[in-house]
Parts: structure tokens; sequence; C-alpha cells
């Protein structure tokens, strides 16, 4: 028997929030296989300003990777092709702004149940407004919420308001910070399952354009870790976010920004999952299968085969949870019932009924079977929030960011004109041999019936997650329509 290393998958994700006008909302798709390098930190996941190594597509091919970034841009109104960053040919490096700023030791409040409602909330509710039923998407909730909880820091009135009924159900920013401080600190990190978070906000600086308020940096370095710089916007500035973003996303995400216009200002986040599966696949397990994709045409791809634990049946789907080594993290699948339609099933997702799900959870024998499949998606996500209640701070004359910067120019106000959120994922069977962490158990139940197996074959459209076993709060989730 011919033992092949775990299987693995790779995804990145990266959100670009900008704070300026316009913006065309754009949806991409590409496929390409990439790698994994291990990085030897163990322990509990930290914000860092800073990766000191990116990682390529020359790495070893045998494990999960999921990334994920958020980037924000401030303008004013009148800017508008007054003031291109690209005339004027490429300007010094940034400069950092965090010297005269050093993190203060901060309150972390663990997740009980108001917070982990809340974020199971915006979570789903974001990815109803954000998927796509033509094609393959993929969302990263954790990424798009640190994006804007560090925006929120800058926000004042019904700005505030707004961004704090999203992303806290009116919760005020202040706990907010506190939870999602003590959430990612608690978020395992280990060698073969790694989650790595990184902040960063990038000032225009051309002597007169904007004020930034020292409160502002450090709450964001306080809670979120956030490196922060200025520099002039030139085609220099371009190539050090995009190297930014390329450093902390494996290098998996080559590129967010292709110019500087208008903007301001940019707040970027950064998440990187990269684990290998608990259980191997063998050869024998890989076997060739039809997919029906969303158009109803038949595929033939690669499926996984397996012998999973934990059932999942909500009603109108169900799926499997597949555990990642070390037990921290899982990934999930729910397959519409026969006669649901993928675009009904989404329809009927909520916080709380997503929460239900998992803490109902079954322990039985589950043969499930899954294509192997990898993408990209992209998503300009203002209408999505517009929709979701944040409706100011896309507005030039409405929006209230006066806690974060001031400016002479224009009207003098700040808004958020896009938000970009890019996401890549690859999933297989190719790893290293996984390691010998046992699966946390999600509910109570009697001992499986090898005699009743359920069977789970993902051969349609379905919904998936990567989540965190301690909270069962999605980091990542998505769909499949077509392999």
């Amino acid at each position: 028997m011919k033992h092949l290393v775990p299987d693995g998958l790779t995804t990145t994700t990266k959100n670009k929030l900008f704070l300026r006008p316009s913006g065309a909302i754009t949806t991409r798709m590409r496929c390409a296989r990439r790698g994994r390098v291990r990085d030897k930190r163990v322990g509990r996941i930290h914000f860092a300003r800073e990766r000191a190594v990116p990682m390529g597509c020359g790495a070893k091919p045998h494990v999960r990777t999921c990334i994920a970034a958020t980037l924000l841009a401030a303008t004013v109104l009148s800017l508008f092709g007054c003031s291109s960053g690209q005339t004027g040919g490429a300007a010094a490096q940034a400069a950092d702004l965090m010297g005269g700023v050093s993190p203060n030791q901060v309150s972390d409040r663990p997740a009980d149940a108001a917070f982990t409602g809340s974020m199971a909330e915006f979570s789903i509710e974001l990815f109803k407004e954000s998927v796509s039923v033509s094609e393959n998407s993929l969302v990263s909730p954790l990424s798009v919420m640190l994006a804007l909880a560090m925006t929120a820091n800058g926000a004042d009135g019904e700005t505030l308001a707004q961004m704090e009924r999203l992303l806290g159900s009116g919760m005020p920013i202040e706990p907010l910070n506190e939870y999602l401080h003590g959430y990612a600190n608690s978020l395992p990190n280990a060698d073969k399952s790694r989650l790595s978070i990184a902040n960063s906000i990038w000032f225009r600086d051309d002597g007169e354009s904007l004020s930034v308020r020292l409160d502002f940096l450090q709450k964001n370095a306080d809670f979120y870790g956030a490196a922060a710089f200025s520099s002039s916007f030139g085609t220099q500035t371009v190539r050090d976010i995009n190297d930014w973003v390329k450093t902390n996303t494996d290098g998996m995400i080559q590129q967010i920004l292709d110019e500087i216009n208008d903007e301001l200002l940019f707040l970027i986040n950064a998440i990187t999952f990269d684990a290998e599966w608990q259980n191997v696949y063998y050869q024998q397990d890989i076997r060739e299968g039809e997919f029906t994709n969303i158009a109803g045409a038949a595929d033939i791809v690669d499926f996984m085969h397996s012998r999973e634990r934990i059932y999942l049946d909500d009603g109108l789907a169900v799926g499997f949870m597949k555990p990642y080594a070390t037990g921290g993290y899982s990934f999930l699948a729910l397959l519409p019932n026969v006669g649901v339609s993928l675009e009904e099933y989404i329809g009927s997702l909520s916080g709380e009924g997503f929460l239900d799900t998992l803490g109902n959870a079954q322990r039985a024998i589950v043969v499930a079977s899954m294509p192997k499949f990898e993408y990209e998606y992209e998503i300009e996500m203002r209408d999505a929030l517009r929709a979701l209640g944040v409706v100011d701070a896309f507005d030039e004359y409405a929006a209230d960011f006066s806690r974060m910067a001031t400016t002479e120019l224009g009207n003098g106000n700040i808004y958020i004109s896009r938000v970009l959120h890019k996401t890549f994922i690859s999933l297989d069977e190719l790893g290293t041999k996984a390691g010998a962490a046992t699966m946390v158990a999600t509910a109570p139940g009697s001992a499986p019936n090898p005699e009743e197996p359920k069977i789970v074959r993902l051969d349609r459209p379905f919904v998936y997650a990567i989540i965190d076993n301690a909270a069962n709060l999605p980091i990542f989730i998505g769909t499949v329509v077509g392999v």
C-alpha cells in the first residue's frame, strides 16, 4: 500500500478597503497551485507587523493554506484627478510611523456567547451578501472584520454607530477591540496548523494632505499590532504595499494594488492559514468521478474519499467535518438536499443557525467524498456592506472619520470608497504525514455504529468553511459550484 502525504489545501484571501470615491465591483477567478514552507513558531496567534520570510510557490505542496487581506483607502471629495500618486515617479520608501508608538498592554475579553453570536451573525451575513452562485466564492469574515474594526477606531457619530451595529450587533468599539484582541490571541498556532495575522496602515505624506491622530495609531497598535507607514503614494508605495501583502500572505497574493490615485490612506489586513490534515489519504482513496456543476453539466474530476466521524444535518443540507492536525481547526462541508438549490440554501443561513448546526453535530461514521479544487475569488464589497447597514462611511458628505485624521483639502471629509476582498484556495491530497493529535468531539452522543454509516458525496454545488473548533466560528467560508 503506497502511502501519500496528507491532503493539502492552499487558500489565500485578500481584502482591500479603499477610502476614496468610485470603484466598480469586480470578480475574478484564477487557479494556481501553491506550496508551503514550515514556520517554526508555535503557540498562540499574535498580531504581526511584518512577516520576515515570504513563502512562495517553490515550497512543498503538502498543506492547506488560507490567506486573507483587506485594504482600506481614504480620500477627500475634490481629490478626483487632482493629485494622482503616479505622476511623481518612484518615491522614497515608506517611513515607519510607529517609531514613537509602543503598543500598550491591554485587557482581553474571552470569547463569550455575546461575542461568538455577533461574530457568527456578521460572518454569515457577510457571506450571503458576498457570494456568487454562478462561480466559486470564498470570503474570510475575520479578515474583513479586523480591517473594518481598525477603521472604526477612527470613526465617530452615526458613521461609528452604523459600523458598531454591523461589527458587534451594537457593541461599542472599545469592548469589541478587547474581544477581537483576545480572540485572535487565542487562536491555535502550531507547526502543523498555523494561523498568522498581520495589519498595517499606510498614509499619504506630501506635507499638506493629511494629519493623522496619534490616538488612532495607538489603539490600532495596542489591539491589532498594526504597523503604520507614511509615503508620498507614488509608484514606490504601490510596490511597498504589494510587497507587504505578498510577504504576509506567504507569497500567494502577489498584488493587491494596481495604482494609487486620490487615496489618502490604506488599511490592510492579511491572514494566512496553513495546516495539514489530521488523517492522511492513501493512493486508493483518490478516484475519478462526476461533479455536476451549477449549470448542470457533468465534469470528470478527482475525488478524495475518507471516513469521517462528525456528521452535520441542519434540515436543508447534510455534511461532515474533517479535522486538521492538532485539532484546533476543521474543514466542514454542507451539501444542500436534493430539491434545495444552492441559492435557496445560502439564503436560509443565519449566524445562530450555523452555530446550532455545529452544536448539534452527531458522532457517526461518515463515508465522505470531496473533489480536489482550487480557485481565486475577488470581490469589491462596498455594496455588500451598504446592504448590511454601513452607509455613511461610503458617503463623501456624511462620513465622519474625524477620530482618524484631518485634512484641509476639498471639503475636509474622509470616507471609504472601496473594499476589495481577494481569496485563494487549493484543496488536494498532497502533504506529509499528519500529526498524532486526536480530533476533539464537538457534540456528545453514542458510539458510532459501523453498520449504519452516513454517506456524503460532494458531487454537486456545496458550501464549505474552515472553522476554529473552540468557538465554531468560520475563519473562511465559501462555495464550490464547479471544479
